[in-house]
């Protein structure tokens, strides 16, 4: 019997992804031909956006066929939200650099407009750590950090003179919320109760600090970084130290718009994992800054993305950090791996503030968004190999001493004291 052609076997392949959510594609060597060359994908004016703009800018989508790959700017993670559920053949968008959780709450019909499900699925994560929670310099003799014995005290005295203390985030149940209450409620601090949680975009954070309409923020690069050169606040904690190589922004996609062009969908994400190497090699990141600071893209100065993409922080309260561990990566130590456990974690702090229901199937949800066979096979068409063994990084131990183990988030959720699950 004849063994059918490699383009024969990768079409047939792929072909399955329309039948099915969990079919298996770690065996494809190579893709087929594009069924379109054309899409558009969203991003926010963040360093951590560099994959999809690094892929564009340097023809990494162009080799893969994908010629007609249009990023759009938006101006919020809620433009981002709005324009993924029209999807691109109404004006819209059918992927985005986007907040990992997004998908999830998007998956569930909690943030559409139409409170109906939009399928979606998470191909890749885009980077690794590389955010900060920053502080207004009012609190600069405060000495805000990781671990903060005194910031209920911080947080009590600002809520006695009758201007209850503001924490800005960049979207309710997204990463920078997570962190956010995380740090807050570890230091024996109530989010809900003790403190009033804005939403704001990303480049408007540093505005916002300067105009006196917030206490602290979180958000990715450059912004904490321009506060400092601004010299308008101070950086209190890299998120990396309230959690090492935590998962960040991902590179997610309308499931409608996969199943429908599978090809394609494999070989913007063969660009995007080439994109997260050349990101990572340290001879690329003066060029990189370069490109990010395009008005186009970021717009911001070469001084206020460059440094921490080196790893050098400047805390902007007397702490000056060189080749610091918990700067941004994008492809080393499997940054770009969506591992399931971390999904896992998202979906569980999502539960935690009553963002998702306390009834949610976490591993059902997760397999349902998390594609992690297509990374792998998009990873062996590079000829990268096929990623970490598992789908899961193991038990993850946090600044404070609380595990999760993803095998068991219901014991994790007991273990937290501040919490609102109803």
């Amino acid at each position: 019997m004849a063994q059918p052609s490699r383009r024969v076997f990768v079409k047939t392949t792929m072909g399955a992804l329309a039948g099915s959510v969990f079919f298996p594609l770690i065996s494809i060597a190579a893709p087929g031909k594009p069924e379109t060359t054309n899409v558009e994908l969203g991003f926010i004016a963040l360093t951590d956006s560099a994959p999809l703009i690094i892929a564009k800018e340097k023809g990494f989508f162009s080799k893969q066929g994908m010629t007609g790959v249009e990023l759009k700017k938006q101006t919020s993670w809620a433009v981002t939200r709005d324009n993924l559920e029209l999807g691109g053949e109404r004006g819209g968008i059918d992927g985005a650099h986007i907040l990992s959780p997004m998908p999830y709450l998007l998956a569930t019909g909690k943030i559409t407009k139409s409170n109906k499900p939009l399928p979606m699925f998470i191909l890749a994560r885009l980077n690794t750590q590389g955010q900060a929670i920053s502080g207004s310099k009012e609190f600069l003799d405060e000495k805000l950090k990781v671990k903060a014995p005194n910031l209920k005290s911080t947080v009590d005295k600002k809520n006695s003179s009758g201007d209850k203390f503001k924490a800005a985030v960049t979207f309710p149940g997204g990463t920078h919320d997570l962190w956010m209450r995380y740090w807050m409620a570890a230091n024996g601090v109530d989010p809900n109760k003790q403190a009033d949680l804005v939403v704001i975009p990303p480049p408007q954070m540093v505005a916002n600090m300067q105009s006196g309409t917030m206490d602290v923020f979180c958000v990715g690069e450059p912004w904490n970084e321009r506060l400092v050169n601004k010299k308008l606040g101070y950086t209190i904690t890299q998120t990396g130290e309230i959690w090492k190589e935590h998962p960040e922004k991902a590179f997610s996609m309308r499931a409608d718009w996969v199943k429908k062009n599978p090809n394609s969908a494999l070989r913007l994400l063969m660009a995007v994992q080439q994109a997260q190497k050349w990101a990572d090699n340290p001879a690329n990141t003066k060029e990189m800054a370069e490109i990010l600071a395009e008005d186009k893209y970021v717009k911001a100065s070469v001084e206020d993305l460059l440094p921490r993409l080196q790893g050098t922080v400047d805390y902007g309260d007397g702490r000056v950090v060189k080749n610091s561990p918990y700067k941004m990566l994008f492809w080393a130590n499997n940054a770009s791996f969506p591992y399931k456990s971390h999904d896992a974690w998202f979906v569980t702090e999502n539960m935690r503030w009553d963002y998702l229901p306390k009834s949610t199937n976490i591993k059902d949800l997760v397999n349902q968004v998390n594609r992690s066979d297509l990374w792998r096979a998009a990873a062996k068409a590079n000829g990268y190999g096929n990623g970490p063994a598992g789908d899961s990084r193991g038990i993850e131990v946090f600044f404070d001493g609380v595990k999760f183990d993803p095998a068991n988030p219901a014991g994790y959720l007991k273990s937290l004291k501040i919490k609102s699950m109803k």
